[in-house]
């Protein structure tokens, strides 16, 4: 039997993929390649390149590989973005969404992972935010990905569809053999764009909102390692292998850091510009962690700010050197 991962060629399907090879799993993986990166792979796999609401090539791609699990990440994850395309984050993440869970429902697919979001619960009136906690999302992403959820709840409710919703926090970091990390150009993840600054890739960093109410002026959020989450996928699989209901699991580690200590982290020496708030920005995000532990029996092994920062500079060096040894390469020719 065989698990399909889509967008598994992104940052964190890729993580999750070489997890599930590590682990002796079959993989697929369907990707359209527009964040994602066939080298991000197992170097012997490559994608199928494809989109996930093209319902004709999931239905086949389940049927050819005996297909019995899908672990679904495709979609669009920027907050500023979707504020400014709303409809194409609900055309990318919901209705592709529904294309991709209805040929999992007629293909016989048991099992279904949704990589969702803790922008889901907006301003929570309370911290840390558990699972039950008002949802209430302040972006067309965080709302597009409840959507989402609602969907596999109803789907399960009516077919033979289990799932695990895992809503993330803010996912860091990049895997410790340096086998794969966030390559996107551009990328606005926090901890990337330190890094970058820190070694010089960029002249300055922009903090969006100086002014909210927390100790020191800036935004609060709780960071997960990537190869933690990618474990925490692993552990859903086994948990519905098990025959388990269906379940909704914060992804965290229950404690959060400012964007001020995120920067004192990473050592900066760069320029920082503090700009003003931008719209759907929460101000502090702090998961509930307890039930993903006692329910899929999961155990973070890189849960400290250090060591997500450690191997987001040890990858970001790892780019430096791939864009010097092709700029070499590209001289000599």
């Amino acid at each position: 039997m065989t698990v399909l991962v889509t967008g598994g060629a992104g940052y964190i399907g890729s993580h999750t993929v070489h997890a599930l090879v590590d682990a002796g799993e079959r993989v697929v993986v369907l990707d359209n390649l527009s964040n994602g990166f066939a080298q991000a792979l197992p170097k012997w796999m490559l994608p199928i390149v494809g989109d996930v609401g093209d319902e004709a090539l999931v239905a086949s791609l389940i049927e050819d590989h005996e297909v019995e699990a899908i672990i679904h990440f495709a979609g669009s994850t920027s907050v500023p973005e979707s504020m400014k395309d709303p409809l194409g984050y609900y055309r990318n993440n919901t209705a592709n969404s529904r294309v991709l869970i209805e040929a999992a429902i007629k293909g016989g697919v048991r099992h279904f992972i949704f990589s969702s979001t803790a922008a889901i619960y907006g301003n929570a009136l309370r911290m840390p935010a558990a699972e039950d906690d008002p949802t209430v999302p302040l972006s067309p992403y965080g709302w597009s990905k409840l959507m989402t959820e609602i969907m596999l709840r109803d789907a399960s409710a009516a077919h033979d569809l289990r799932h695990v919703s895992l809503r993330y926090f803010n996912v860091a970091g990049a895997d410790p053999q340096l086998r794969t990390g966030l390559r996107t150009p551009g990328a606005t993840h926090l901890i990337k764009v330190a890094a970058e600054a820190a070694l010089g890739r960029r002249e300055r960093i922009d903090v969006y909102g100086s002014d909210y109410p927390t100790p020191d002026g800036t935004c609060i959020r709780d960071f997960i390692h990537v190869s933690d989450l990618a474990r925490a996928h692993l552990a859903a699989l086994a948990y519905l292998r098990e025959g388990s209901a269906s379940a909704t699991l914060n992804c965290g580690y229950g404690r959060g850091y400012s964007v001020r200590e995120v920067l004192d982290a990473v050592g900066h020496t760069f320029p920082v510009n503090f700009a003003p708030r931008r719209p759907g920005d929460v101000v502090v995000s702090v998961a509930a962690a307890s039930r993903i532990r006692e329910r899929l029996r999961w155990a973070p092994e890189l849960d400290s700010l250090d060591a997500i920062v450690r191997d987001v500079l040890a990858w970001e060096r790892r780019l430096m050197a791939e864009s010097d040894a092709s700029f070499r390469e590209a001289i000599s020719a």
